[in-house]
C-alpha cells in the first residue's frame, strides 16, 4: 500500500533551511570543511585572541591575593600559567591541524562517542559560569551608571548578545577586530597612570597580607589553595579552539603564519591572561586603599574605578571610563562564552534526543542558564565555583593532552584523531576512566 505523502508546513520548510544555513551553524556538529577555512591566519587568530577580554581574570587575580596574600597568588597565577599553556598547546595545534573543536577532538583522543558527551557539558558548564560571571560584572556597571533595577541590567547584558552570536564567526571576527585597539587602550591606561603618577604603590602591593592566609609571604597550603581556583581557566582552551578550527590549512606558503596563529590564539591566551590576573591583585589592593570591603574589592567594577581615578580627576569621567572599558570588555567575551556555549550544547543534546534543533536554540538556552545563575548569585560564591569546577576540569583535560602528547606518538591511539563513530568506543575506557579516576583522587 503506497503511504500518503508527508505535508511540510511552510514554517518548518523554513526551519530547515535556517538549521541548515551554516553563517548560522558554523558545523556546530562536525568538523570544518577546507572550502569553510576562509579567514586569514591573523582573523582569525585576532577573533580568538579577543576573548583575553574577559573580566574574570582581574576578579580571580583580586580574589586569591586578597584570600591568600601577595607571594601566593603570584606563584599560583605564574605556575598555573605554565600549565595552561603546556596543555594548551598540543589541543591547539591537533584541533587547527584537523579543523575540530573540543567535543571531536575529545572523541577521537581517548573518550569514545558517549564519553566526549560527557565532557561536552563539563565544557558547557564552563561557558555559562563564566558566561553568568561576565555579565553580572557587566550588569553592575550598567546599574552604577543608569540606577536600572539589577534584574533589568541582569536581562540587558545577557540576552543583548543573543543576535550578535546567531551569525557565529563570521559577525563576531568582525566584532573583534573593530572592538579590539579601543579595549588595549581601555585596559592599559589605568597602570599607566598609576606608573607615572605614584610608582610606590607596586612596592607596597607586595605586602598585601591574605584574610585567610593572615601574611604576604609565601605558604605550601595556601599557594594550593590560589592554584585550585585558577586552575578553573584551563578549560578556556576550548573556547581558543572553537576559533581556531577555521584556521586555512598549513602550507610550505604560510607556515610560518600558521604557527603564530596557533600559538598567540592558543595557548598564548593565558600571557595576557596571567598580566591580567596580575593587574587585578593590585587593582583590588588599590580598592582596599579606598577603605572599601573585601567584596566589593574582587569586582572589576570598583577595581577600574579606583584605577581610572588616577587617569581623571572628574568623577563623571573616572565612571564613564569604567563602564565604556566594561561594556567593550563584556561583549568581547561573552559573544566567545555564547557561542562556545551554543556548540557545547548542540553535540550534548545531539546525541541525547538525537535531533538538532539548530545552534541558536542552544545559544538562547545557554544565555537563560546563565541568568538564572546570575540571579542565585554566581558572583558572590566565586572561589567556592571555581574551586568545584577546576578539579573536574584539570582531570578532562589531562587525560585529553596524555592521549595527544604520549599515546599518539607511542603509536598507543591512531595517529590522526579519528572522530567517526563507526571507528571508536562509546565509551573508552582509557580516557575516561583516566578523567574519573582523576577526578575522584582529590
Amino acid at each position: 500500500m503506497a503511504l500518503a505523502p508527508q505535508k511540510i508546513f511552510r514554517i518548518r520548510r523554513d526551519y530547515n533551511s535556517w538549521v541548515a544555513n551554516e553563517t548560522l551553524e558554523d558545523y556546530a556538529l562536525r568538523y570544518t570543511p577546507r572550502h569553510f577555512r576562509k579567514w586569514s591566519e591573523f582573523r582569525v587568530a585576532n577573533t580568538a585572541f579577543g576573548a583575553t577580554s574577559f573580566l574574570a581574570l582581574e576578579a580571580i587575580g583580586g580574589a586569591i591575593a586578597l584570600s591568600y596574600g601577595f607571594a601566593n597568588a603570584v606563584a599560583a597565577i605564574l605556575v598555573v600559567g605554565l600549565i595552561v599553556f603546556l596543555t594548551g598547546l598540543p589541543i591547539s595545534y591537533y584541533a587547527a591541524k584537523y579543523g575540530l573543536d573540543m567535543d571531536l577532538l575529545t572523541r577521537g583522543a581517548g573518550f569514545g562517542y558517549l564519553g566526549s558527551t560527557l565532557t561536552s557539558l563539563i565544557y558547557a558548564s564552563f561557558t555559562f559560569i563564566f558566561f553568568a560571571l561576565e555579565a553580572a560584572i557587566l550588569a553592575l556597571a550598567l546599574q552604577m551608571y543608569t540606577d536600572w533595577p539589577m534584574w533589568i541590567c541582569y536581562l540587558v547584558a545577557s540576552l543583548g548578545v543573543i543576535p550578535l552570536v546567531m551569525h557565529g564567526i563570521t559577525l563576531i571576527s568582525r566584532l573583534q577586530l573593530w572592538t579590539q585597539p579601543l579595549w588595549i587602550v581601555l585596559c592599559l591606561l589605568p597602570y599607566a597612570a598609576v606608573a607615572l603618577q605614584d610608582p610606590g604603590k607596586f612596592s607596597e602591593f607586595s605586602t598585601l597580607a591574605g584574610r585567610i592566609s593572615g601574611s604576604a609571604e609565601f605558604d605550601a597550603l595556601m599557594f594550593g589553595a590560589a592554584s585550585t581556583v585558577a586552575f578553573s581557566l584551563v578549560v578556556q582552551i576550548g573556547e581558543q579552539v572553537d576559533y581556531l578550527r577555521f584556521l586555512p590549512e598549513k602550507t610550505r606558503e604560510n607556515r610560518w603564519r600558521w604557527w603564530g596563529a596557533v600559538l598567540v590564539a592558543g595557548p598564548g591566551w593565558i600571557v595576557p591572561g596571567m598580566l591580567k590576573m596580575l593587574g587585578g591583585a593590585f587593582l583590588a589592593f588599590l580598592v582596599l586603599q579606598q577603605q572599601l570591603p573585601t567584596d566589593k574589592a574582587i569586582e572589576p567594577t570598583h577595581m577600574y574605578t579606583a584605577g581610572y581615578a588616577y587617569v581623571f580627576d572628574d568623577a563623571r569621567w573616572v565612571l564613564a571610563a569604567t563602564v565604556l572599558f566594561v561594556i567593550v570588555s563584556q561583549v568581547k567575551i561573552n559573544l566567545t562564552n555564547a557561542y562556545a556555549g551554543s556548540l557545547a550544547r548542540s553535540n550534548f543534546f545531539a546525541r541525547l534526543t538525537h535531533s538538532h534543533p539548530g545552534r541558536v536554540v542552544w545559544l538562547v538556552f545557554n544565555v537563560l542558564i546563565a541568568v538564572l545563575l546570575m540571579t542565585l548569585g554566581v558572583f558572590g560564591a566565586l572561589e567556592s565555583v571555581l574551586g568545584l569546577y577546576s578539579n573536574v576540569a584539570i582531570a578532562w583535560v589531562g587525560a585529553l593532552v596524555a592521549d595527544l602528547v604520549i599515546n599518539k606518538p607511542l603509536g598507543w591511539s591512531p595517529k590522526q584523531v579519528e572522530f567517526k563513530r563507526a571507528h571508536l568506543y562509546d565509551i573508552n575506557p582509557v580516557g575516561m576512566g583516566a578523567m574519573l579516576v582523576a577526578t575522584g583522587s582529590r
